[in-house]
């Protein structure tokens, strides 16, 4: 993909999972790369896999709903390569309740995370993108933005206000060479899916495996997603050849959702 040797990448919640093959997919474009995760463990090994893929990586302990970590990050990643072309905000967590047990701190905390988290992201990098005049954001949102369940609301709006924060975004920054869009990944193979199946289906009473099975069957390309798949439309996105694309919500995930 053109335009991402040699660029500068963000990316949270990259010791692991989607955020990891999120991290190596850019480095194998070319990209150096700040790796921000709370575990700085799992932080360090990315990094040394970003390293050895012919790139240099820092590692930022970054927990995103804090408003001093989120300047640390960034004054790291000015401080150890000069730049910041590319943010992805991948950092996300959830929690599982039904619509009646979800507390004020549950609600608070997964807000606090996915989306304050997110746009306060946004709003320490765009500075530094501005006065270059160019920038590439995406966002990790989720189909939960788009669809309802009875298990994860809390979880579903924090995604939905992702989508929409990208779009406002994409429309104040656009004519000044900054490019916001955001990735809607679905039933992707984690640790987080992993809890899902856990504690979902406990709410919804069924049994060890019967959720991931019956969600297979909604999926036209017939298997869960895997995390490179998101960085690959990631990947794509931060590229010049998604210069004329900004404002969306794009989905990938084998063909659940046809909006």
């Amino acid at each position: 993909m053109r335009g991402l040797r040699d660029k500068v990448a963000i990316v949270t919640g990259a010791g692991q999972g989607i955020g990891r093959a999120i991290a190596l997919r850019l480095a194998h474009e070319g990209a150096d790369l700040v790796i921000a995760d709370l575990n700085t463990k799992t932080a360090s090994g990315v990094a040394a896999e970003v390293e050895t893929a012919g790139r240099r990586a820092a590692t930022v302990r970054t927990d995103v709903a804090a408003a001093a970590d989120r300047r640390a990050l960034v004054d790291a990643a000015v401080s150890a390569f000069g730049r910041i072309d590319v943010l992805v905000n991948n950092a996300g967590i959830i929690r599982l309740s039904g619509p009646l047990d979800i507390t004020e701190e549950e609600w608070d905390l997964v807000q606090a995370v996915n989306l304050k988290g997110t746009y306060f992201m946004c709003q320490a990098v765009l500075p530094h993108m501005l006065e270059r005049g160019a920038g590439r954001i995406v966002n990790i949102a989720s189909i939960a933005a788009k669809a309802g369940s009875v298990a994860w609301i809390h979880y579903n709006v924090s995604k939905a206000g992702v989508v929409a924060l990208t779009r406002n975004l994409a429309m104040a920054y656009g004519r000044r060479g900054i490019n916001v869009n955001c990735v809607c990944p679905g039933i992707v193979d984690t640790e987080m899916w992993a809890k899902i199946e856990r504690e979902a289906g406990r709410i919804l009473g069924l049994g060890p495996g019967e959720l991931t099975d019956s969600r297979l069957k909604t999926i036209a390309l017939g298997r869960l997603e895997k995390p490179e798949d998101v960085a690959d439309a990631v990947a794509f996105l931060c590229s010049d050849d998604a210069r004329y694309i900004t404002g969306q919500a794009i989905n990938v995930e084998g063909g659940i959702l046809f909006h």
